[in-house]
């Protein structure tokens, strides 16, 4: 399926499920082409137009595999503009019955996957489709989290890390792109309602200012602002989503 000259393209890493999911979703909805990537190959589950022949399959903890990622999305991309990047995959390791793996249980091999996915995907595809980025005079949204500001209790090390320097690469990013039009910006989501919620969750959400947990609409609600015309002078930021967990 090839772009309409009016029609506004998004790409979205980690749309499998959870947030990304809801992302894909909302942004269909609002008429937007929608590519996807992810390391899973398109599931017949994912309802939106077009899906299945706008999905790349890619192994974000290779390298490799990501940049030959980039020569796909332009090739899918036809008309060379690119109006949204959002990085949002993340991948976070568990220790023995899913327990928290910390600074000395993390494999370092482990460190290294988690980077290669969690930050260094988010580099590799800014730069690679930088042009065409500019071209639309786009936006680049990186899915961050509350984790990457204070020790949490079920996020690892690892995890942690690379979201923390995820929001300092949104920053550097923001001041790279700025003069080409392109605005970078990051959103920190906290405790989300999603299938992967980990055992004694329950126990974080009591203790919240609004007492619930986020929806995944409501995260990608942020997202849509973000790459739209409503955010044409917000740049460089990270917008905690996580109903005032962070205060």
């Amino acid at each position: 399926m090839s772009a309409g000259s009016s029609e506004k393209t998004m790409l979205l890493t980690g749309a499998s499920r959870g947030i990304g999911h809801a992302t894909v979703k909302k942004f269909s909805a609002e008429g937007w082409r929608v590519l996807t990537c992810s390391r899973q190959p398109f599931s017949d589950r994912c309802p939106w137009p077009g899906g299945e022949e706008n999905h790349i399959q890619v192994d974000l903890s290779d390298p490799n595999s990501t940049i030959e990622a980039v020569g796909r999305v332009r090739k899918l991309l036809g008309h060379g503009r690119l109006e949204a990047l959002v990085n949002n995959a993340g991948i976070s390791p568990k220790g023995t019955g899913g327990g928290r793996l910390n600074t000395f249980d993390t494999d370092l091999r482990d460190w290294g996957h988690v980077f290669h996915v969690n930050f260094f995907a988010s580099v590799v595809l800014a730069r690679g489709l930088k042009d065409e980025l500019a071209a639309a005079r786009g936006s680049v949204v990186n899915v961050t989290s509350i984790a990457g500001a204070r020790v949490h209790p079920f996020a690892g090390a690892a995890y942690a890390t690379s979201k923390a320097a995820l929001a300092a690469l949104t920053r550097e990013m923001a001041h790279d792109f700025g003069p080409l039009g392109v605005r970078v910006n990051a959103i920190a989501p906290g405790e989300v309602e999603t299938s992967i919620l980990s055992p004694g969750t329950e126990k974080i959400v009591e203790k919240l200012p609004m007492q619930r947990l986020g929806q995944p609409e409501e995260v990608a609600e942020v997202i849509h602002f973000l790459c739209s015309d409503a955010s044409s002078y917000v740049s460089g930021t990270e917008i905690e989503v996580n109903g005032a967990q962070h205060v």
